[in-house]
């Protein structure tokens, strides 16, 4: 693995949860969110990731000789969580109410995405570590040949 793509494995993972990091913020934002601009009641959004390039065959087999080189990761897609229910409370008095005086509340749940924003920072922390590594080994070969 060349020292530079090290460097852009970092780097594509920092910038993942970076904008992992903004989605879960946006949830949070929205936790009490009855209508969007749709008029429907706001929907959690959810992060995929996958590798940066599809694995060609040459690739695996080269990674059973541990000669795999990984090029990083890439958002796939930010989708609606369609699993999780929606919130319903009582409350005749808000304006979103249902004829029988119910309110739908987002699937939002706050201990799940503070949990996410957890393993998010904590993943990009990772990587920033491994790059300040990478950097420093190549500061430190540059330094030999002095």
């Amino acid at each position: 693995m060349s020292l530079f793509q090290s460097f852009a494995i970092n780097s594509s993972g920092m910038t993942a949860q970076r904008f992992r990091t903004d989605i879960i913020a946006e949830n949070v934002a929205n936790v009490t969110t009855t209508r969007t601009e749709d008029g429907d009641v706001y929907t959690r959004q959810v992060v995929t990731f996958e590798e940066k390039r599809t694995t060609a065959l040459r690739h695996i087999l080269n990674s059973t000789r541990g000669d795999f080189r990984g090029d990083g990761v890439k958002v796939t897609s930010v989708q609606e969580d369609t699993d999780t229910e929606y919130v319903v409370e009582y409350d005749p008095s808000h304006p979103d109410a249902d004829e029988y005086g119910y309110v739908t509340y987002p699937n939002v749940n706050i201990v799940t995405e503070m949990t996410n924003l957890i393993d998010s920072s904590r993943s990009y922390e990772a990587n920033a570590t491994a790059f300040e590594s990478s950097k420093s080994i190549a500061s430190t070969g540059l330094n030999i040949g002095k």
